[in-house]
C-alpha cells in the first residue's frame, strides 16, 4: 500500500468487536498492515470515538485499562488534532459534499493529514474527494491496495 491511510472509527471498533468475527477479521488484516508499514493515520475524535464506543456500547465491553492501552498505542500514528485549519476545511466539506458534520471533521482530518485513502464504511466506498479516496475496509482486501 502506498500512502498514508486515514482510518475511521468504526474499524478501530470491529477490531476489538468480538461479536462480529468476519468484520473483525478483516479490520485485523488492515490495521496489522499499517503497522507493518507505518502507514496509519487517524485524529483525536477518532480516539475519542473508539474509547467511547468500546468500553461502553458493544455487547462485549472492552475494561476501561485495555481500552487506555489501545488508545495509548494509537497515540504512535500522530493524532489530528482540531484546529481553525481543520475546522475550515470540515465546513468546506460539509457544504461541498452534505456530508453530517462527524463525518465532515473525519474526511478534513484525513485530508490535513496528507493521507490517500480513507479507511471507512460509513462513506461511499471509491468516492474521491480530492486526492483522498474511501476505501470500505470490508468490501476491499488490503493487498489490492
Amino acid at each position: 500500500m502506498t500512502g498514508k491511510v486515514f482510518v475511521d472509527t468504526n474499524v478501530l471498533v470491529y477490531w476489538r468487536d468480538a461479536s462480529e468475527p468476519d468484520k473483525q477479521e478483516q479490520a485485523l488484516a488492515w490495521l496489522s498492515g499499517l503497522w507493518e508499514r507505518r502507514r496509519g493515520r487517524l485524529s483525536f475524535q477518532v480516539l475519542q470515538e473508539f474509547y467511547v464506543t468500546v468500553t461502553a456500547k458493544l455487547a462485549l465491553s472492552l475494561s476501561p485499562e485495555l481500552a487506555r492501552l489501545n488508545v495509548r498505542q494509537l497515540l504512535a500514528w500522530k493524532p489530528v488534532t482540531l484546529d481553525d485549519r481543520l475546522l475550515e476545511e470540515a465546513w468546506r466539506l460539509q457544504d461541498r459534499y452534505r456530508f453530517p458534520w462527524w463525518d465532515a471533521l473525519i474526511a478534513a482530518a484525513a485530508q490535513i493529514s496528507d493521507c490517500r485513502y480513507l479507511l471507512s464504511e460509513d462513506f461511499q466506498d471509491g468516492m474521491e474527494m480530492g486526492d483522498l479516496q474511501v476505501v470500505n475496509p470490508f468490501l476491499n482486501r488490503p493487498e489490492d491496495f
